[in-house]
Protein backbone atom coordinates (compact mmCIF):
# COMPACT_ATOMS: atom_id res chain seq x y z
CA UNK A 1 0.00 0.00 0.00
CA UNK A 2 1.49 3.31 -1.01
CA UNK A 3 1.58 6.63 0.75
CA UNK A 4 -0.27 8.03 -2.24
CA UNK A 5 -3.30 5.86 -1.41
CA UNK A 6 -3.26 7.22 2.14
CA UNK A 7 -2.96 10.74 0.72
CA UNK A 8 -5.92 10.42 -1.66
CA UNK A 9 -8.06 8.82 1.06
CA UNK A 10 -7.36 11.77 3.35
CA UNK A 11 -8.02 14.23 0.50
CA UNK A 12 -11.34 12.49 -0.25
CA UNK A 13 -12.40 12.79 3.40
CA UNK A 14 -11.63 16.51 3.33
CA UNK A 15 -13.26 17.46 0.01
CA UNK A 16 -16.37 15.41 0.78
CA UNK A 17 -16.75 17.08 4.16
CA UNK A 18 -16.50 13.51 5.47
CA UNK A 19 -20.22 13.17 4.74
CA UNK A 20 -21.24 9.54 4.80
CA UNK A 21 -24.22 7.43 3.81
CA UNK A 22 -25.98 5.03 6.14
CA UNK A 23 -24.05 2.07 4.68
CA UNK A 24 -21.94 0.55 7.48
CA UNK A 25 -18.23 0.23 6.80
CA UNK A 26 -17.03 -3.38 6.65
CA UNK A 27 -14.60 -4.78 9.20
CA UNK A 28 -11.99 -7.47 8.54
CA UNK A 29 -14.45 -10.27 9.35
CA UNK A 30 -17.09 -9.02 6.91
CA UNK A 31 -14.48 -8.54 4.20
CA UNK A 32 -13.11 -12.07 4.73
CA UNK A 33 -16.60 -13.57 4.53
CA UNK A 34 -17.33 -11.53 1.43
CA UNK A 35 -14.08 -12.57 -0.27
CA UNK A 36 -14.94 -16.21 0.31
CA UNK A 37 -18.48 -15.76 -0.97
CA UNK A 38 -17.59 -13.90 -4.18
CA UNK A 39 -14.37 -15.78 -4.90
CA UNK A 40 -12.01 -12.79 -4.96
CA UNK A 41 -9.08 -11.88 -2.72
CA UNK A 42 -9.24 -8.15 -2.11
CA UNK A 43 -5.95 -6.25 -2.19
CA UNK A 44 -4.81 -4.43 0.94
CA UNK A 45 -5.46 -1.13 -0.82
CA UNK A 46 -9.02 -2.06 -1.75
CA UNK A 47 -9.70 -3.23 1.82
CA UNK A 48 -8.38 0.10 3.10
CA UNK A 49 -10.66 2.02 0.73
CA UNK A 50 -13.68 -0.04 1.79
CA UNK A 51 -12.95 0.37 5.49
CA UNK A 52 -12.15 4.08 5.41
CA UNK A 53 -14.22 5.64 2.62
CA UNK A 54 -16.57 2.86 1.53
CA UNK A 55 -19.60 4.92 2.51
CA UNK A 56 -18.52 8.29 1.13
CA UNK A 57 -20.32 9.45 -1.97
CA UNK A 58 -18.50 12.36 -3.55
CA UNK A 59 -19.79 13.79 -6.80
CA UNK A 60 -21.12 10.95 -8.90
CA UNK A 61 -18.72 8.30 -7.56
CA UNK A 62 -19.12 5.84 -4.72
CA UNK A 63 -17.64 2.42 -4.09
CA UNK A 64 -19.82 -0.65 -4.36
CA UNK A 65 -21.03 -1.72 -0.91
CA UNK A 66 -19.66 -4.65 1.06
CA UNK A 67 -22.11 -5.36 3.87
CA UNK A 68 -23.10 -8.33 5.96
CA UNK A 69 -26.80 -8.32 5.03
CA UNK A 70 -26.40 -7.17 1.40
CA UNK A 71 -29.49 -4.96 1.49
CA UNK A 72 -27.94 -1.67 0.41
CA UNK A 73 -27.99 -0.04 -3.01
CA UNK A 74 -24.86 -0.77 -4.99
CA UNK A 75 -24.02 -4.06 -3.28
CA UNK A 76 -20.84 -5.61 -4.68
CA UNK A 77 -22.22 -9.16 -4.90
CA UNK A 78 -25.09 -7.97 -7.11
CA UNK A 79 -22.76 -5.83 -9.21
CA UNK A 80 -20.44 -8.77 -9.87
CA UNK A 81 -23.34 -10.68 -11.42
CA UNK A 82 -24.60 -7.64 -13.35
CA UNK A 83 -21.09 -6.91 -14.64
CA UNK A 84 -20.65 -10.47 -15.90
CA UNK A 85 -23.91 -10.10 -17.85
CA UNK A 86 -22.42 -7.22 -19.87
CA UNK A 87 -19.20 -9.13 -20.48
CA UNK A 88 -16.85 -7.97 -17.74
CA UNK A 89 -14.14 -10.65 -17.49
CA UNK A 90 -14.64 -13.02 -14.55
CA UNK A 91 -11.16 -12.13 -13.28
CA UNK A 92 -12.00 -8.43 -12.97
CA UNK A 93 -13.44 -7.21 -9.65
CA UNK A 94 -15.99 -4.39 -10.03
CA UNK A 95 -15.44 -1.64 -7.46
CA UNK A 96 -17.72 1.11 -8.76
CA UNK A 97 -20.76 1.21 -11.06
CA UNK A 98 -21.17 4.22 -13.32
CA UNK A 99 -24.41 4.36 -15.34
CA UNK A 100 -24.28 0.69 -16.24
CA UNK A 101 -20.51 0.66 -16.79
CA UNK A 102 -17.97 -0.54 -14.25
CA UNK A 103 -14.60 0.43 -12.85
CA UNK A 104 -12.86 -2.85 -12.03
CA UNK A 105 -9.60 -4.07 -10.55
CA UNK A 106 -7.88 -6.45 -12.96
CA UNK A 107 -5.55 -9.30 -11.88
CA UNK A 108 -2.51 -6.99 -12.25
CA UNK A 109 -3.98 -4.47 -9.79
CA UNK A 110 -4.83 -1.88 -12.42
CA UNK A 111 -8.22 -0.20 -12.44
CA UNK A 112 -9.94 -0.68 -15.80
CA UNK A 113 -13.17 0.78 -17.18
CA UNK A 114 -15.71 -1.53 -18.83
CA UNK A 115 -18.70 -0.24 -20.79
CA UNK A 116 -21.50 -2.09 -22.51
CA UNK A 117 -19.24 -2.02 -25.59
CA UNK A 118 -16.39 -3.77 -23.76
CA UNK A 119 -13.13 -2.66 -22.23
CA UNK A 120 -12.29 0.96 -22.85
CA UNK A 121 -8.80 2.37 -23.21
CA UNK A 122 -9.20 4.05 -19.83
CA UNK A 123 -7.08 2.49 -17.13
CA UNK A 124 -5.14 3.53 -14.05
CA UNK A 125 -2.00 1.84 -12.75
CA UNK A 126 -3.39 1.48 -9.21
CA UNK A 127 -6.24 2.43 -6.89
CA UNK A 128 -4.59 5.66 -5.75
CA UNK A 129 -4.35 6.91 -9.34
CA UNK A 130 -8.01 5.99 -9.95
CA UNK A 131 -9.22 7.71 -6.76
CA UNK A 132 -7.26 10.84 -7.69
CA UNK A 133 -8.17 11.00 -11.39
CA UNK A 134 -11.77 9.77 -11.31
CA UNK A 135 -13.20 10.23 -7.83
CA UNK A 136 -11.44 13.44 -6.81
CA UNK A 137 -10.52 15.27 -10.01
CA UNK A 138 -13.36 13.91 -12.14
CA UNK A 139 -16.09 15.41 -9.97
Amino acid sequence: MTDSLNDVIEELKVVSGNERSNVPLPDDTIISQYEEEVGFSFSLGYKKLLQEVGNISYGTIELLSVTVDKKFHGELSTAINDAKEIGVPASWLPICEDNGSYYCIDPQGRVRYWTGDGASEEQWHDLAAWVKDVWLDGN
